[in-house]
């Protein structure tokens, strides 16, 4: 059957004068004359048998049902311009993935080790974009997702990456790195809190055999790259997952003020629709991470061995 879609020049007159509001300067743009793309624009209203723009003595303006598919018809151009340029690019080999990524993780655990898979796939261009919840593939352009959860999403495979532990942090100048903190000590300090998990911090105490009066209590951020900053810049103590805040610890711009971590109960994974599961690109990238995430973990579990025993706070 053949396909009712209009024609390219058609949807690019349409998309560049709802761009402009203006058929001279897409005329102008699109190095054409202002009667071709009224023509054009004519051809498409024809073909959906509707109108897209109100024409008045003062110029155009989208109708409502113009907006919107002036957004759709937008985002499906450029999604076939990247498409091509990449293809351009690339001369037919390699490929690209688009990665949804929670935001402080790919900025502090995969971007510094991000090069190492350039390097070995120099035909494979990674794309990341910021997700911080669930989502449905086929809604999105994405070929697979890295996300903190218990468990993989429905219709997907999942590959486990690695273990989420939590860690009491703050800046050195608040806390002295080596004090012994009482429980009077806690109740005095502000504790930050992650907005996103309001009971972290009574777990954190209940796993250790304490309970502090003022556990929910504190200022809120909702990333913890927020909780971050507010830690180095001394405003309190913060419950941080290890892995993000490696950078931070090794150059003493925040020092675990207690030897104690606990499972969050969440684990990373490599989030892959089933119907990608054999692309390629996806697969080279799949291996390259596990090993990644067990380097990781094996540097984890030496640094913890090293900690217990140099300090038991």
């Amino acid at each position: 059957m053949r396909r009712k879609i209009p024609s390219t020049a058609a949807l690019s007159a349409f998309e560049t004068a709802a761009r402009h509001q203006s058929f001279t300067k897409a005329a102008d743009e699109l190095a054409v004359t202002q009667s071709a793309i009224c023509r054009q624009i004519a051809s498409l209203e024809d073909f959906l048998g509707l109108r897209l723009f109100r024409r008045d003595r003062r110029g155009i303006a989208l109708t409502e049902a113009g907006l919107a598919y002036s957004r759709k018809v937008t985002a499906l151009l450029d999604e076939a311009e990247r498409d091509t340029l990449e293809l351009m690019a690339k001369r037919g080999h390699g490929g690209a993935l688009e990665l949804a990524v929670v935001p402080t993780f790919a900025t502090k655990w995969l971007l510094p080790r991000l090069p190492g898979f350039v390097d070995e796939h120099p035909d494979i261009t990674i794309n990341l974009a910021s997700r911080t919840r669930p989502f449905l593939f086929a809604e999105t352009e994405f070929d697979a997702a890295i996300h903190p959860g218990v468990a993989p999403w429905p219709g997907t495979e999942g590959e486990w990456l690695m273990q989420e532990t939590l860690i009491a942090v703050c800046s050195p100048h608040l806390i002295a790195p080596r004090k012994k903190l009482t429980t009077a000590d806690w109740r005095r300090h502000t504790l930050l809190q992650q907005s996103t998990r309001p009971y972290a911090w009574r777990e954190w105490f209940a796993s250790r055999g304490m309970s502090v009066d003022g556990d929910m209590t504190g200022p809120r951020f909702e990333l913890f790259s927020m909780l971050t900053e507010a830690a180095v810049h001394g405003m309190g103590i913060a419950l941080i997952p290890r892995l993000i805040i490696e950078d931070e610890l090794r150059r003493g711009l925040l020092v675990q003020i207690a030897a104690h971590e606990m499972p969050s109960g969440r684990s990373y994974y490599l989030i892959v629709p089933e119907s990608k599961s054999h692309n390629p690109a996806l697969l080279a990238f799949r291996e390259w991470i596990a090993r990644e995430a067990a380097r990781h973990g094996e540097t984890t579990g030496r640094r913890k061995t090293q900690t217990a025993a140099s300090r038991d706070t």
